[in-house]
């Protein structure tokens, strides 16, 4: 029923007014009746009450154009004023049509004024909270619209509509200012990329330049120093090979492709997999690797997990002397998986751990190691991905633990 009022209101106010003063008009009838007003007074309150809703119907026509496009303040104080009017209106007509003295209507009248005076003064001071809060909306959005994201309506004492507008505002805003942020953090992130990727880039297409440009000129005869500057060159082309491999699968994590994922695949399998991958640069530094997986061998993940394993024991065959070992242990923990991946290297120093994801960070003794840079971000990313945390545990010289921790699958 109030839905279909709201409508009616919407589309035309003063066929609502006519709806509900009808409505009046019959109820004070039925009143009449049900406290025992005889018939003959009946019809003559009926014909009296005719031109009591005309009027009121008129007034309402009239005040809903004046007041179209006012402020609240303006139409509560005007809709005070119509009752005024209607109520003296009406009085006037009930005393000519002498149900009244002039004594009465003169009564009337005056504590008719003095309750039209004392409801305007109410409404005026009601009104003040609801105004206030109205402005207060009204200034936020205008700070929001000119770029101050810092702009907040806070706490309003008014009625639950604007109490929720208000929320839902600031709410909104808030969420607007976290994604803005994290458009600029994104933005600068790329940026930083790309800095980064330029400068790893440089370095192997210099190399590669001179060293075609010496075999051009002659300066390198077939032999022994041939055969060096051509694998010399293999090497640099396998860096850029990795380095844009690296890129391309970082920006995919980036479009959100790990959310998208639903194959599965054993640990096992995916383990076997990826130590595929290192055997051949395990065998050429003597460095032993191994994998105990305990009741976590059969457990089924991502197929990205192969990444992971792959990146972290490259990372650990690369940081590791010759003669040392790399351990992959993994086990199942409430239900999710935890898989370490653990060296005997060099370590990591202490204030060096919270940079080692970075994108294209190394360390000062790493830096003209190999790997493309983005071994460890991919890492980090794809655990995240998941829905995983990753660790790290290093001791200088004696070695480092990658801990991961994966929700079941």
């Amino acid at each position: 029923m109030s839905a279909r009022l709201s409508a009616l209101a919407d589309s035309s106010p003063t066929l609502l007014a006519a709806a509900v003063t009808a409505a009046g008009a019959i109820a004070t009838l039925a009143f009449g009746a049900i406290v025992g007003m005889p018939g003959k007074e009946l019809g003559p309150l009926a014909l009296s009450l005719i031109p009591a809703v005309l009027l009121t119907i008129a007034a309402a026509a009239i005040a809903a154009r004046a007041l179209s496009g006012a402020s609240i303040r303006h139409r509560i104080l005007g809709i005070v004023g119509l009752g005024i009017v209607v109520g003296l209106v009406n009085l006037l007509i009930l005393a000519w049509l002498m149900y009244l003295d002039g004594s009465q209507a003169l009564h009337l009248a005056v504590l008719l004024l003095y309750s039209a005076a004392a409801g305007g003064g109410a409404a005026f001071a009601l009104t003040q909270a609801t105004t206030g809060a109205v402005d207060r909306l009204s200034a936020t959005a205008r700070s929001l619209g000119e770029g101050d994201l810092d702009a907040r309506v806070g706490p309003i004492e008014a009625e639950p509509e604007l109490t929720d507008l208000a929320r839902s505002l600031d709410d909104m805003a808030a969420r607007l200012q976290g994604s803005l942020e994290r458009e600029r953090e994104l933005e600068a992130h790329r940026l930083d990329m790309i800095t980064a990727a330029s400068h790893d880039l440089r370095t192997p297409l210099a190399s590669l330049r001179a060293m075609i440009e010496a075999i051009e000129d002659g300066v390198v005869a077939e032999g022994p120093e041939h055969d060096r500057y051509m694998a010399e060159m293999r090497k640099s082309v396998a860096s850029l090979t990795d380095l844009t491999d690296d890129l391309f699968e970082l920006i995919k994590l980036e479009a959100g492709a790990i959310e998208a994922d639903t194959e599965r695949a054993r640990l096992r399998d995916l383990t076997a997999a990826a130590l595929a991958l290192c055997e051949r640069a395990a065998l050429e530094q003597g460095i032993g690797v191994r994998a105990s997986l305990g009741d976590a061998e059969l457990a089924l993940c991502s197929p990205r997990l192969a990444r992971v394993i792959q990146n972290l024991v490259q990372n650990a065959i690369r940081h590791t002397d010759t003669g040392g070992s790399v351990a992959i242990r993994a086990g199942l923990d409430q239900g999710g998986i935890q898989l370490l991946v653990e060296d005997d290297g060099e370590g990591i120093p202490a204030e060096s751990i919270e940079s080692i994801f970075e994108p294209f960070w190394r360390g000062d003794s790493a830096r003209a190691s190999e790997g493309s840079g983005l071994g460890l971000t991919l890492v980090k990313r794809i655990v995240e991905g998941l829905g995983g945390e990753i660790a790290v545990r290093s001791e200088l010289m004696r070695g480092t633990t990658f801990a991961v921790s994966l929700p079941a699958a």
